[in-house]
Parts: structure tokens; sequence; C-alpha cells
């Protein structure tokens, strides 16, 4: 893949915990060492790319040294012991502010963990960072710079998140999303990304409370972003009412779909054409590893949920409006309104134009969506698509069209992202999908996905 550098190429390389921990037990490396290099290359870029709110350094420097000892013991915490994390800024954390991107809240602190977070630092993980996000996990982007072509956006809500794990300055970072807030931010800088089954890390402490929107993670390998889920929804489980993602602690065995459903979605009519022709080279690679790929020209079944889908922006832009009243309602009345940007003032007054009758229609061509979408399980292994219409827009006023990352959130089901893919000179990620519940076997076929296409 040759790609367009803002920084030298021998510096832009992802960082793998999972692959470096191997040598933690002889002491031949060790957390501290890693933490160390994530250190320099945050020094060396984040002047340049603005991925973080805060860090901290002298805290990290602290639990990795920790970290150490139990590695030369043979005995960490868990596949993650030591790991340096970032925190997209929605997310309590006790040790620095949580500030959602908003001016209403510089330096606000609840003085404690996010549940995330809390079953991070019991897994031994080392929180280094706050990272950037849009106003509030929406629209109103910050001045985080995609690490591949400064002139161009990180995507969002999850900005400092990907920007910061797409360039190796750090192996994972959290994110949520609710329309696209991790799997477009991940494919725009060359990250892997990870959003949940609806449910499936639990939210506690952490400022994204719509019925849609999930914690997932950000990651420089699928094994790095497995290995994060499951050290945290082993200790914390999944949202109020949901056990949380399941499976074993490290990443599950690669295995080879049998079939994968193709989706365009609402977006392919204004997808790069450069993209598709990735998208389809990809395909192409599938289909000679003996995979079939069905679409809906194939199977009525992919094309009830083409059909289905197709409205994804609308709808949960609407079940949006409607959950995201309040607070809003009393940042415009209780605090000071003039720190809310125009996006967020212009959603508070779509939200006070719905009634509850409009928001229970919505809720209910939902509903019928995921019932379309889960019928069709027994009719292939998973589906793919893009990630995005292609490669980062160039400015910082948009964070992108979310188009092909909306369907996986309304229908609540688990999506990876897998930087794969190219685009005019930047990365592009490959969409995978799977079912609700079954993000385990999601991962399976990922890995398997992502070797083929990588032959």
């Amino acid at each position: 893949m040759v790609l367009n550098f803002s920084i030298e190429k021998s510096e832009a390389e992802r960082c793998s915990f999972d692959i470096a921990s191997k040598n933690f037990l002889d002491g031949s490396d060790s957390p501290s060492s890693f933490l160390e290099r994530c250190v320099n290359k945050i020094n060396r870029f984040e002047e340049k790319i603005g991925a973080f709110v805060n860090t901290d350094f002298e805290n990290s420097r602290v639990a990795a040294e920790k970290s150490d000892g139990r590695w030369l013991k043979g005995t960490p915490l868990s596949a993650i012991d030591g790991m340096p994390i970032a925190i997209k800024d929605v997310m309590e954390t006790a040790n620095m502010p949580t500030e959602q991107g908003s001016p209403l809240f510089t330096n606000w602190s609840s003085g404690r963990d996010c549940a995330a977070v809390a079953a991070l630092r019991e897994a031994g993980a080392v929180i280094v960072a706050k990272s950037v996000t849009t106003e509030f996990a929406a629209t109103q982007p910050r001045d985080t710079r995609n690490p591949w072509d400064l002139s161009r956006t990180p995507g969002g809500s999850s900005s400092g998140s990907a920007a910061s794990v797409g360039i190796g300055m750090l192996p994972a970072a959290l994110g949520t999303q609710v329309i696209g807030s991790i799997i477009r931010p991940a494919s725009f800088c060359g990250a892997v990304g990870y959003k949940p089954s609806v449910g499936g890390i639990n939210r506690g402490g952490s400022f994204d409370g719509f019925s849609q929107s999930c914690t997932g993670v950000l990651g420089a390998t699928l094994s790095d972003s497995w290995n994060v889920v499951r050290a945290i929804t082993s200790r914390a489980g999944g949202d109020a009412g949901s056990l949380g993602v399941l499976g074993p602690l490290k990443i599950p065995p690669t295995r080879q779909p049998k079939i994968i459903a193709s989706l365009e979605t609402a977006g392919w009519h204004i997808a790069d054409e450069n993209a598709k022709i990735a998208f389809q080279k990809a395909l192409t690679k599938l289909q000679d590893s003996d995979i079939t790929v069905i679409s809906r020209n194939d199977n009525t079944f992919v094309s009830d949920i083409e059909d289905v889908i197709f409205d994804s922006v609308a709808i949960s832009r609407d079940i949006n409006a409607w959950e995201g009243k309040w607070p809003l309602n009393t940042y415009a009345l209780d605090m000071d309104a003039s720190k809310l940007s125009d996006s967020s003032k212009e959603r508070l007054q779509a939200a006070n134009k719905m009634n509850q009758s409009e928001y229970a229609a919505v809720v209910e061509r939902r509903a019928n969506a995921r019932a379309v979408y889960s019928k069709a399980q027994k009719e292939f292994d998973i589906c793919v698509t893009l990630s995005a219409t292609g490669a980062a827009p160039i400015g910082l006023g948009s964070t992108g069209d979310p188009v092909f990352t909306v369907p996986t959130s309304m229908l609540g089901i688990p999506s990876v992202t897998l930087p794969v893919l190219e685009c005019n000179g930047m990365p592009l990620g490959l969409q995978v999908i799977g079912f609700e519940g079954h993000d385990a076997e999601l991962f399976s076929f990922a890995s398997a996905i992502e070797e083929k296409i990588k032959q």
C-alpha cells in the first residue's frame, strides 16, 4: 500500500501490544520500554496531529513499572497488563478531566473512573491520555488532523483515538459509536475499529446514553482490539441487563466464512469510484479463496436487508434527536448556551419539534429492520461493505459522511473495519459485519478475511 505520508514512513507503523508482550516474560522487552516508545512517538507527532486533550505520563510510568514486575514473575493480570491506552473524552477518568469536547466542561472532572476504565485498570492497563472527541461525541469537530495527510479530517467522533492508534502512538484507544464514530475514523486513519453488539460494553460513567450507542475499541490489530474488549467485559460486563461481549479472553481462532453477503447500502451511489474498485478487488480475492460472495441480485434475504437499511441515516438521526433532547435542553437553559455549537442548537431544535408518537414510529421502523436482518443468519455467515465513501475528506470542517456505518448502529450488530484497502493514496477500511451477540464469531471471520486480502 502506498500512502500520502505527512510524516516519515519509517515512523508510521501501528504498534501491536499483543506481539510485543511475547517478549515480556523473558525480560527482553517490558511494559515500561513499550510505554516509552509510545511516549516518544507522542512527543514527536502530537503537536502536528492534536490527538489528545490531556496526558498523564507520570502515573502511566508508575503503572507500567508495576506491570514489569508481574510479567517477570509470570503473573500478568490479563493479556493487556501494561498496555498503554487512550480514553475518548466522553468517558470519565479519575485522574484526568472529562470535557466532552465542549467549553461547557473545560477541566470538569467527576473524580471517578467510568466502568470500562475501572475494568481496564483492574486488568493492568496503563491509562495514558484522554483523546479528542467532537462536541458531545456528535457533529462539531475539533482540531485533530489525519496523520496520513494533515490537511484531512481524521473522522469522528472518536477523532483522537483513531489518529493516535492509526499512526502508532498507542496500540489501542476506547471510542464510542451511535452513528459511525468508531468505524469511519478508523477507516480514515488506517486502524482496526470494532463496534460491538448493542450493549456489548458497560457504558456506566460514559456520556453517550443513546439507545444505539456503544463503547468500542480502535486497535493496532484485531488481537489487540479483542483483548481489550474481553479484559473489560470479563470484569464489567455490558450495559445494564446485558451480559456483554462473550468469548475467549484472547482473540478467537481464525475461521474462514463459507458465504459472505456483499452490501452496497445507500452509500454506494456516492462512493468514490476508486473505493468501489478497491472493494471489488477485495471481493475477487475472497472468491478466489473458495468463499461464495452473494449480493441482492442473488439472494432475496440480501435484497430485503438492503431495503430496510436504506433509510438508516434518517431513522437514526430522528431517534438520536429525541433521545438527545436531554441534556441539550438543560445545557441551553441552565448553563451558558453561548458555548454550544450551532450544530448542537440545531439538534435541540429538531428534538423540540418531535413528539413521542413520532419517536415511537421510528423506533418501530428500527425494530422491523433488526427483525429482517436477524432472519438472514441462516443464509450467510457475515456481510461486507465499505467503511466509508472513500478517503478522508480534505479540511477539518466535517468528519465525513457516515452513510456506510449507520446501518450497523441502527441494527445493533457488531462490525469491524480492517485497514486493508486504499483509496487515492489514503487508508480505507473494509467493513465486516456480523450478527447480534456473535461478536467472537465475527472476529474469527474477520481474521480470515484479513489474511486472504493481504495475500
